[in-house]
Formats: structure tokens, C-alpha cells, sequence
């Protein structure tokens, strides 16, 4: 990873900022993007204002500001080698529920945000022979109660990750992504905060996984680092389960 160039939306919290301390550690370049310059900021402390990591503000569901971005990142390190694309939004509830405003929202960012920061950033990704790591999720490989909204975000997702492998591969650049279960983010922890009881929540959101628990962010964030990496250098197109056996 030494001296690579990565992009990570929805950097400036969760898996993505988890993901861009790992990359730090092995010597790499880091954009985080994010739609708040405040949360930007704090996340640039928080990794210790690293002289290799900056901060560029955007909003993915927006194609303008996506290809805005790649081409700061371009202008500032000569291209780009590795895309995470992280950022998402998590809407639960009944189908009969959801307003259209959330579900303009849930897929502009989730689909529509992967696509267009992907799509921006696939020409610099074939001139370094680069890849992408998508954050799907396990709602995207099967189904859940009360989350069909986010279902088919995280679906459509998985089937981008695969369709744009084939695309690519011929081109030198892989397509992967990681498949979270629940894993302990400030979004899993507004969750937990709208129960009357979080400890409780906890248990009964972890009693379903095999192993016990729900994730960390570093568990999801040690996946994201590999499937970038040359020791991943066979793998393309594949959903890597994060899900503590869920989906076993």
C-alpha cells in the first residue's frame, strides 16, 4: 500500500475512516469525502492530521460533485488506485411507510452515489490497473424483515460489484465489495439509541449471529484493506461475507 492513492466516500466516520486509518498505517494517500466540511475536519484530527490524508467535500448522490472530486484527487496526486466506495444511509420500516423522499434518499446515496463515483473514477482506475471496494452489505444478499428499501439498495449493490468485475477485467482493474452484518458505527448506534433499552438491543441485535456478536468497524475495515491489496490480486468479483456466519 505504500504511497497508493485511495478515495473513500463516507470517510469521515464508520468503516470508511476505520478503513482510511489502516490504509494510513501501510503508507498510503487518503480522501476522505464527505458532504460535511465540520465532520471532514474532525476526521482529519481524529487520524491525526496526517500529512498523507485530506478531506474533500461532495456528495456522491450527485454525479457533478463525484467526477469534482476525482479530479481534485487527480490534479493533487497525478490519479488514483484504489476506490472504497462506503458511504450509505440505513432506512428501516414498512414498505406501506416509506415516503418518497426516503426512498429517493436511500437510493440516491447507496446506488446511485456508488455508480457515479465508480463511474468517474474507472478511467484513472485503468491507467494505475487499480480496483474498487464496495461496502454492500448482508442485506444485500438476502432478505430482512421490514428492509426492503435498503434490501434493494444493498442488492442492486452486490450485482454492480459483479457485472463491473466482468466489465474491467480485462482492463487490469478489480471490482469487489464486503458484505457487513451488523457492526458497531455511529449508524448502528443511533439505532440502538431509539430503543428503550440499549443494552438489551444489543443483545437481542447479536443473538442472531453465530458467532455471538455483532462486528467492529476494524473487522470490516480488515477486509476492505485486503480485497485492495496485491494479495488479493486473484480475486475479482466476489462478495466477501463480514457477517459473523449470518449468512452461512
Amino acid at each position: 500500500m505504500q504511497e497508493k492513492r485511495i478515495l473513500i466516500s463516507g470517510g469521515t466516520s464508520g468503516i470508511g475512516l476505520t478503513a482510511a486509518k489502516l490504509f494510513l498505517s501501510a503508507g498510503a494517500k487518503v480522501a476522505l469525502l464527505g458532504r460535511s466540511a465540520q465532520r471532514g475536519e474532525a476526521a482529519l484530527q481524529e487520524l491525526g492530521e496526517n500529512e498523507q490524508a485530506i478531506f474533500v467535500q461532495g456528495d456522491v448522490s450527485r454525479r457533478a460533485d463525484c467526477q469534482r472530486v476525482v479530479q481534485q484527487v487527480e490534479t493533487l496526486w497525478g490519479g488514483l488506485d484504489v476506490l472504497v466506495n462506503s458511504a450509505g444511509i440505513y432506512v428501516e420500516g414498512a414498505i406501506e411507510d416509506m415516503t418518497e423522499e426516503q426512498i429517493a434518499s436511500v437510493l440516491d446515496i447507496n446506488v446511485k452515489g456508488t455508480y457515479y463515483l465508480s463511474q468517474a473514477a474507472v478511467p484513472l482506475l485503468k491507467k494505475a490497473k487499480g480496483n474498487i471496494v464496495n461496502v454492500a452489505s448482508d442485506a444485500g444478499v438476502h432478505g430482512n424483515y421490514y428492509c426492503s428499501l435498503y434490501c434493494a439498495s444493498k442488492g442492486a449493490v452486490v450485482l454492480f460489484t459483479k457485472a463491473l468485475a466482468l466489465e474491467l477485467a480485462g482492463f487490469g482493474v478489480r471490482v469487489n465489495a464486503i458484505a457487513p452484518g451488523d457492526i458497531m458505527t455511529p449508524l448502528t448506534e443511533t439505532q440502538l439509541a431509539a430503543a428503550p433499552n440499549r443494552e438489551e438491543a444489543l443483545r437481542e441485535m447479536a443473538s442472531v449471529y453465530p458467532l455471538g456478536r455483532i462486528g467492529t468497524p476494524q473487522e470490516a475495515a480488515a477486509a476492505i484493506k485486503f480485497l485492495a491489496s496485491v494479495e488479493a490480486g486473484f480475486i475479482t468479483g466476489t462478495i466477501l461475507s463480514v457477517d459473523g456466519g449470518l449468512t452461512a
